[in-house]
C-alpha cells in the first residue's frame, strides 16, 4: 500500500512574474512544474512568497509531511516569524527539500548553522549528475548519473556541514564539481538539498531530475509516531534511596 503524503511546493515565484526568458520556460510557474512532476499518492499544495503569511500557516504546515523550498533574489523577505515556524516543524518530523538557490534561504541557512555559500556561474554548460550513494532510496530508479544539457554552475567549496549522507555529486563543463545531493537529520525531520534548478532552464522537466525529487518526498516524509516528551520526567523504576 503506497504511502500517503501531503506534500506542500513553496516557490518565490519572482522571476516568471518579471523575466520573459523564465516565463517562457515556466508560464504557470515553476513551483507547477514541481509539483505536476511529483509521482506521489497523496496531495499536494501550493504556496507562494506573496500569499498571506507566506501561504505557510499554522494550518497548512501542520498538515504538511514534506515541503519542498525553491527561491533566489527575495530570501530577505521571508519573514522571520515563518521560518521559525517552518524550522520548529522540521524539528517535530516535517521533510523538507531545499532546491538549487534555496541554498541561501534563511530557512536552510538556519538548520544548517553555515553560510552555505558557493562559488557559481552562469554559461550554459553541461552538468553530470553522478549517483555515489547507488543502494539510497533518494535514487531509486536513477542510472549512474543524470546528464543535463545546460544548467548554472556551482561549486566548491560548499559552506555546509558534513551531509549524514552525500547521495550525488555534480561535474561541471568547466571543471568544478558540486556536492549536490546532501541528506541531513535535524530533530525528527529529515532535510534533502538538490542542486539543480536553475530557472532559465527546463530542469524540472527532465524525467529523472522530478524522479529524484519525487523520491527525496518518500525518504523525507514522517515517521509516524509520538513526537518525544522533553523536560522533567520521573522515574520508570523505584530508585532506591530516594
Amino acid at each position: 500500500m503506497s504511502q500517503h503524503i501531503h506534500v506542500t511546493v513553496w516557490n518565490e515565484y519572482r522571476h516568471e512574474k518579471k523575466n520573459e526568458k523564465v516565463a517562457s520556460v515556466y508560464p504557470e510557474g515553476m513551483h507547477t512544474a514541481i509539483a505536476q512532476g511529483l509521482d506521489v499518492a497523496g496531495e499536494i499544495t501550493i504556496a507562494t512568497l506573496d500569499d498571506e503569511e507566506h501561504g505557510l500557516t499554522h494550518e497548512v504546515l501542520e498538515r504538511t509531511d514534506v515541503l519542498i523550498w525553491w527561491a533566489h533574489t527575495a530570501h530577505g523577505e521571508v519573514q522571520d516569524e515563518i521560518v521559525n515556524r517552518v524550522y520548529d516543524r522540521v524539528l517535530k518530523g516535517m521533510g523538507l527539500i531545499v532546491l538549487h538557490s534555496g541554498h541561501f534561504s534563511k530557512i536552510f541557512k538556519k538548520l544548517m548553522g553555515t553560510s552555505c555559500d558557493l562559488k557559481w556561474r552562469e554559461a550554459d554548460e553541461k552538468e553530470r549528475i553522478w549517483v555515489v550513494k547507488p543502494g539510497h532510496p533518494i535514487v531509486e530508479g536513477i542510472g549512474e548519473y543524470i546528464e543535463l544539457p545546460q544548467e548554472e554552475m556551482y561549486g566548491e567549496h560548499f559552506d555546509i556541514p558534513e551531509p549524514d549522507e552525500l547521495v550525488l555529486v555534480s561535474w561541471f563543463e568547466g571543471g568544478e564539481v558540486f556536492r549536490s545531493g546532501c541528506c541531513y537529520t535535524r530533530g525528527a525531520g529529515k532535510v534533502f538539498y538538490f542542486r539543480p534548478g536553475h530557472e532559465t532552464y527546463p530542469t524540472y522537466y527532465n524525467p529523472q531530475v522530478r524522479k529524484v525529487i519525487s523520491n527525496a518526498v518518500k525518504w523525507a516524509a514522517p515517521v509516524q509516531r509520538d513526537y518525544p516528551v522533553y523536560g522533567n520526567a520521573k522515574p520508570l523504576e523505584i530508585i532506591k534511596g530516594q
